[in-house]
């Protein structure tokens, strides 16, 4: 195992930039920003926007409500990120949105005065806006992550240029050679003022999924299966709750919740997935704060680890991988080791791997509460000494193999997927 001293204030960074509060779907709301910060620069209400966005995003902002709008898809999120969006406000970006500049947004996609395309470029992730006015025009630019500016133009002068090397964007944190080992470590032996702030991420996703269970967005999974509970078709067990509120909390945040959840990795959705489940365990154990935040560390930090071997954006649903943190972290919290945790997260590859992203939607919720689900059933596996061995396709015996193995599905073959996947939905908009 590697030593505190050189990985932990790297988990810490990793932590405090991955798991942030957002407001909305994060794909839309990055073509949002961009939008924004377009508007500061012009310093005047944009007459025509115009959008490219790379297939990716194009594929996860199609179906998605924009939150304080009603209104579905890329082009209003555009418009009231230029008409009302707060170019500092990163994820949150629409937080302070008013019915005047909805309004306002709803009339320039009626007049046809907003256009989204795809952008020919070789960003996942990329988004771009570019406002104009009169004479004037401005245009932002974010690729790679979800607020990561890399352009500001104004009528073809720079005024931003992110300063890139020969390798790229430097990183804002290394998780170098961490294992799952160091993971669980730090998150059981870390000081607790040190995590105490991910308390946050219970706060906001557990107010989310109150929001979802009054049946009033999304899919309202959450609210069906609480009726279905009262009419006695489902047993009101400790799975059922942790299904029921993960998917309550997708259900208001893709149905256009104006409450912010917290999320990682860049996903509302992750976040969500890799918080609720273990807050509900740490109910029913009756944990502390501090048994809390240890086991949201783990989930958290151990979602963060797996995804960082993955692409920002791909075929693969990341909300597995997500869960395969709350496995961690639910294990924990029910008495189980690291071998305990180790033999979950493998279960999980072994009953998960390739459940495809088709794009963010209501349907996502759906896919919430199966890697929910699937993450309480290996942690029950596990605590009773079973799991799917290292004999068994993709799983190998390590638990850092089996999630190199994922990645490499993810990484590999998942990339003609996606692709097809893309080409699938976009021919659905023709």
């Amino acid at each position: 195992m590697i030593s505190q001293t050189s990985l932990w204030p790297e988990f810490l960074k990793a932590l405090k930039h991955e798991v942030v509060p957002a407001l909305g779907c994060t794909e839309p709301i990055a073509l949002a920003l961009a939008a924004a910060i377009a508007a500061k620069h012009l310093s005047c209400a944009p007459e025509r926007i115009e959008a490219r966005v790379s297939a990716n995003l194009m594929k996860n902002g199609m179906g998605v409500t924009v939150p304080g709008t009603g209104m579905v898809g890329l082009p209003i999120a555009a418009a009231v990120g230029a008409l009302g969006g707060d170019p500092d406000g990163g994820l949150e970006v629409l937080r302070n949105l008013s019915p005047e500049a909805v309004a306002a947004g709803r009339r320039m996609l009626d007049e046809k005065r907003v256009a989204v395309e795809i952008a020919p470029v070789p960003h996942i992730l990329y988004a771009e806006a570019r406002l104009s006015a009169g004479g004037d025009w401005v245009r932002a630019c974010i690729a790679d992550a979800h607020t990561h500016v890399v352009l500001v133009e104004k009528n073809g002068a720079v005024l931003f240029k992110a300063e890139v090397d020969a390798d790229g964007a430097k990183p804002e944190f290394s998780l170098g050679d961490a294992k799952a080992e160091d993971i669980f470590a730090f998150a059981v032996g870390a000081p607790f003022d040190e995590i105490a702030f991910i308390l946050d991420a219970a706060r906001l996703n557990s107010r989310l999924a109150e929001e979802g269970m009054g049946g009033n967005f999304g899919l309202h999974i959450g609210a069906t299966m609480r009726r279905n509970i009262d009419s006695g078709l489902l047993s009101d067990d400790l799975q059922a709750r942790i299904v029921m509120r993960s998917a309550a909390a997708s259900d208001a945040r893709m149905g256009g919740a104006t409450l912010p959840a917290m999320s990682n990795s860049g996903s509302g959705n992750q976040g969500i997935t890799a918080t609720v489940p273990v807050v509900v365990v740490a109910e029913h154990v009756h944990a502390d704060d501090e048994r809390l935040s240890r086991a949201l560390i783990l989930s958290h930090l151990m979602a963060i680890y797996i995804h960082g071997k993955l692409p920002r954006l791909s075929a693969l649903c990341a909300v597995t991988t997500a869960a395969m943190g709350a496995a961690a972290g639910m294990s924990w919290l029910l008495g189980g080791d690291f071998r305990k945790m180790s033999m979950a997260i493998c279960s999980m590859i072994g009953d998960l791997a390739g459940m495809i992203c088709d794009g963010a939607s209501n349907s996502c919720a759906m896919k919430v509460s199966t890697s929910a689900s699937s993450a309480y059933k290996a942690v029950l596996m596990a605590l009773d000494n079973a799991r799917v061995t290292g004999n068994e396709g993709i799983v190998a015996d390590d638990v850092d193999q089996s999630v190199a193995n994922l990645c490499a599905l993810a990484n590999g073959s998942m990339v003609h997927t996606d692709r097809q996947i893309i080409e699938i939905i976009m021919s659905k908009r023709c």
